[in-house]
């Protein structure tokens, strides 16, 4: 009796065991994870550029650049801009292909420089005008000037034409007629004042503003130099006067490039509404726009 309830307790015990283990879930086969695509780098999902170089003088011309980039970018450019402290290296630049266009001079000296390197430059856009101005040094007072004064002016030939007519139309020297934009200290004619005109390198003269009377300032050095011809000048030349039209700044580029599409886009840049209200804001008439 003993051996049969063993056998049926054994019985129950294999019969909740296999019951036990029906009740277990069996686990779903594991996946391997999936691999990932390589994500792409900036450079792929950038389409890529085209660079403009242009060489310009650092103020303001190299700034005004700087406002185009984005404009350029998204039309496909990008904008490279060289700064140059002189107004010689620019056109040499240009002229030998390394650089695409410069911005920093007039026509008058543009005509001059390529007569005297037999360079090959020409203007693509004319955008804007800087008056030059005379700015006060040891002395502040034109209408009484010290007899003897010394006055610096740009040596290069079209700016000192430049500076010595305007220091006609004010009154303290004459030039001889006809001299033009070919002037020089040698053409006046007339100095009640026994003014010494100190001819410097365009870029040295606001560094003799303590040691000279008066300095006859180029628009982009007179605010390297922190002055404003609006606040600062006491005479420049007028908005309305011809000289705003014969020494406005101009694009340039090597002789057939004119076309090129990349400088046609930044011809059309620098001539934008959001271009031009930049200059009125920034330099409040030390700089103009032109049309």
């Amino acid at each position: 009796m003993k051996k049969i309830k063993k056998l049926l307790l054994l019985a129950l015990v294999a019969a909740f065991a296999i019951g036990a283990a029906g009740c277990q879930k069996e686990e779903a086969p594991k996946e391997e994870p999936k691999a990932e695509a390589p994500a792409q780098t900036p450079a792929e999902n950038k389409t890529e550029l085209k660079k403009i170089t242009v060489a310009a003088t650092p103020v303001p011309h190299a700034e005004i650049l700087e406002q185009v980039k984005e404009e350029l970018a998204s039309k496909g450019y990008e904008l490279e801009i060289v700064v140059f402290s002189d107004y010689v290296q620019p056109n040499l630049v240009v002229e030998a292909g390394d650089i695409d266009a410069n911005f920093f001079q007039h026509k008058p000296y543009l005509d001059d420089f390529n007569k005297e390197n037999k360079t090959s430059i020409v203007p693509v856009a004319v955008v804007h005008y800087e008056p030059l101005g005379i700015y006060p040094g040891k002395s502040n007072d034109l209408a009484n000037i010290p007899d003897g004064a010394a006055i610096a002016v740009p040596n290069d030939t079209t700016n000192e034409a430049r500076a010595l007519l305007l220091l006609e139309a004010n009154g303290l020297i004459k030039v001889r007629e006809g001299a033009g934009l070919s002037a020089t200290k040698n053409d006046i004619v007339e100095n009640p004042h026994n003014i010494e005109i100190v001819e410097l390198e365009a870029a040295q003269v606001s560094r003799v503003v303590g040691e000279t009377d008066f300095v006859v300032l180029n628009g982009n050095y007179a605010l390297d130099a922190g002055f404003n011809v609006a606040t600062d000048a006491l005479a420049k030349e007028e908005q309305d006067s011809e000289a705003a039209q014969v020494y406005a700044n101009i694009l340039c580029v090597k002789a057939g490039n004119e076309e090129k599409e990349e400088i046609k886009a930044l011809i059309e840049a620098l001539k934008s509404d959001k271009f031009k209200q930049f200059i009125a804001d920034t330099y409040e008439g030390a700089v103009i726009a032109m049309d």
